[in-house]
């Protein structure tokens, strides 16, 4: 079976930290911030609010939007690096929340590329034919591991949670394929320890290696899948920054206007950030059944990966008004 993205859907803590609400903590200002990030709020969760549910909110969206119910699910994969306890993981509390009582449950944790991981999973599962529906979801509390005093990382970050639902299509592109990588030996640069939890960051660094290896990945999918920037309609790298997101979009030549740029209003939500840029984008109008999408992010491990999917079933269409060839894994 070919699989596709069938529904997508989000959610974000109702509590709303602007910049200005930090500038009074930290020495900083909302226009430093907004120059060198582009971000001008973020959602945090508070008092007893769980990731569990906003979780399982996304994920009742993307059903909703798909048509589909909790007992059309056969998996759940979860990807978090915060969930709410250390075990178990998320996804069994989410697929309870929601009603999914036959469904297989899973986290994964490959930091701000696990969406894309998990929805290499998932397409994989329908391929088989070992699943037909599977939710995949990024979900993130950020504001837990955020050193809230240091202020090149606390403006940074924020909550947030979205989902999408996988299963087959009869018709159009579907899931195409992904582009995988990682390096070790430049951990140290992005990490969080267990003895104390909050994410140090060497922010130049970081920016440089994610701009050449999301550049990078981007490129060699596009090549393998018989593709070029002028075929991708909409195109969604993780929202770490605006500065990341515009060089990776021009260094492939892709117009502004086909670029997510999500992250003014979320901060960067790790791997919630692209499927929250989906639902954006989706509620914009930026994304027509068949429109064919390319996605990239990269994280902590270091870990990233590209991938490429139509939406909704359709057919992507090119400029003459005929389908659009793309080389899926299985051609």
């Amino acid at each position: 079976m070919k699989p596709g993205i069938l529904g997508i859907g989000d959610a974000l803590p109702p509590r709303v930290v602007t910049n200005a609400d930090l500038v009074g903590e930290l020495d900083t200002s909302d226009e430093w911030i907004v120059r060198r990030t582009g971000i001008r709020e973020r959602h945090w969760l508070q008092g007893d609010e769980t990731l569990a549910d906003l979780a399982t909110s996304a994920c009742a969206a993307a059903l909703r939007d798909a048509g589909k119910e909790p007992g059309d699910v056969d998996h759940v994969i979860i990807a978090t690096i915060t969930p709410d306890q250390l075990t178990p993981g998320l996804a069994p509390a989410v697929a309870a929340k929601l009603g999914a009582e036959h469904a297989g449950v899973v986290d994964l944790n490959a930091a701000c590329a696990g969406f894309l991981y998990g929805l290499d999973h998932a397409a994989a599962l329908v391929e088989s034919g070992r699943a037909r529906h599977v939710l995949v979801v990024g979900a993130e509390a950020l504001s837990r591991i955020t050193d809230h005093e240091d202020r090149s990382t606390a403006v940074l970050f924020g909550d947030g949670a979205g989902a999408a639902l996988v299963g087959p299509i009869s018709e159009g592109v579907g899931i195409a394929g992904f582009e995988f990588g990682y390096d070790a030996e430049l951990a140290p640069l992005l990490y969080a320890e267990r003895e104390r939890p909050l994410l140090r960051m060497a922010g130049q660094e970081v920016y440089r290696h994610a701009v050449a290896r999301m550049t990078e990945a981007s490129e060699r999918l596009l090549e393998r899948l018989g593709l070029d920037a002028t075929s991708i309609d909409y195109f969604v790298p993780h929202q770490a920054n605006a500065r990341i997101v515009i060089a990776v979009a021009d260094a492939l030549d892709v117009p502004h206007e086909r670029v997510s740029f999500n992250v003014e209003l979320t901060a960067n939500t790790s791997a919630a950030s692209i499927p929250l840029g989906l639902a954006a984008a989706q509620r914009d109008g930026r994304l027509p059944a068949g429109a064919l999408v390319a996605m990239v992010a990269f994280g902590a491990g270091f870990v990233w990966g590209a991938g490429v999917s139509s939406w909704k079933d359709g057919a992507a269409i090119d400029k003459r008004g005929k389908a659009q060839k793309v080389k899926t894994r299985s051609t």
